[in-house]
Order: structure tokens, then C-alpha cells, then sequence
């Protein structure tokens, strides 16, 4: 089984680096304070659960940095699977706020987007894909639902968003290749063709 840095070098994209990196270790408590790597620390997934904010900002934090060091002229993109893609979509609305350095929490995504100019501007030229297996029994599909109502009432205007009947927390072939697909079209590359 591959993982999902390697799902993506295998992309039939030309002109692509891929950044990949790998979340450290730090106690999980869903999981009983087990150490995994994690992006942040999960306590339950549930409607009330508290999130880690400060986890979430030491992540993108550390996503903003990786990216800084690229050269201005190359188009960044950011994505994951599972608290990749949580922490992905943390660190676009972070951009979308003008955060380059993550220090305050974003709480109120749509109120500090619709209060910013600048930040609805972003928000509005970013392209998102989300995708979300219908029988994911690790994230619930109605929080994929969610994600996506949120972001596009925040402002996100070229959102995708993937439904896939029967599809677990895992991904499969079809899913990847609609990412090829999409990232083809984003980037105005050679590559995927539906």
C-alpha cells in the first residue's frame, strides 16, 4: 500500500515538487495519549469537542514556513489526507486572513474573512478541493459536508467538493485520479485528461 506522498509523486503531472512532510510525534488523546504522528492533538470527534487550536497553529505555522522558502514565481499549493487535509484547510483560511506567520487563533473564520477586504479577496481567488468518502467510519461524512458549507459561506468561491458513495477513510484510484484531473485544470497543465 502506498502512502500518500507517494499516491501523488505517482501523478502523471509534469513540473510538480512535491512537499510531503511528516507530522511529529505527540500524544493523541482520542487514542489515549498515545504517541502517532499527528498535526494536532484530537480529543474527540464530536460537534462540542474541543479543538486544538494551538496544535493547529504550530502546524500551519510550520506549513507557512516550508513554503517560504520557495521561489516567488512557483505556484504553492498545500493538501492532505485525513489531519493533513484538516490541517490544509487551516492553513489556507490562515492565508486567506494574511496570516504568512500564524500567532492568533482563527475562531470565527467567517467574520474574519467578510471583515477583511484583503481577506475575502483571498479568500475568493483560492481554489479548494475537498473530498469525502460517504462511509468514512474514522471522520464522519457530514463533517466533510460541513467543512465545505463553511468555507464557501466564508467566502471560498472555487470550492469543489467530492462526495464518494461507499468510500471509507481510505482513498482509492478514482478519487486520485479527480485530483490529477482538477490540479491538471488549476495549474493549466499537460497531464490528467477525463
Amino acid at each position: 500500500m502506498m502512502n500518500w506522498s507517494q499516491l501523488l509523486e505517482n501523478l502523471p503531472l509534469p513540473n510538480i515538487k512535491w512537499i510531503c512532510p511528516t507530522a511529529p510525534t505527540r500524544p493523541v488523546a482520542v487514542l489515549g495519549g498515545f504517541p502517532c504522528t499527528a498535526w494536532f492533538d484530537v480529543g474527540e470527534l464530536s460537534d462540542d469537542g474541543p479543538d486544538d487550536l494551538d496544535g493547529l497553529d504550530a502546524s500551519a505555522a510550520h506549513i507557512a514556513n516550508l513554503l517560504s522558502t520557495e521561489p516567488a514565481d512557483v505556484k504553492l499549493g498545500v493538501g492532505g489526507f485525513s489531519m493533513g487535509a484538516a490541517t490544509a484547510l487551516y492553513s489556507a483560511t490562515c492565508y486567506a486572513q494574511g496570516n504568512t506567520e500564524i500567532t492568533a487563533h482563527t475562531l470565527s473564520l467567517r467574520n474574519k474573512i467578510e471583515g477583511s477586504h484583503e481577506a475575502a479577496r483571498r479568500a475568493a481567488s483560492l481554489p479548494i478541493m475537498l473530498c469525502h468518502g460517504m462511509n468514512d467510519d474514522v471522520v464522519a461524512y457530514n463533517y466533510g459536508e460541513r467543512s465545505a458549507h463553511c468555507l464557501s459561506s466564508a467566502g471560498f468561491r472555487y470550492l469543489t467538493f467530492k462526495a464518494y458513495d461507499g468510500l471509507g477513510h481510505y482513498t482509492v484510484p478514482k478519487e486520485m485520479d479527480e485530483v490529477c484531473t482538477w490540479l491538471t485544470a488549476r495549474l493549466g497543465l499537460e497531464g490528467c485528461h477525463s
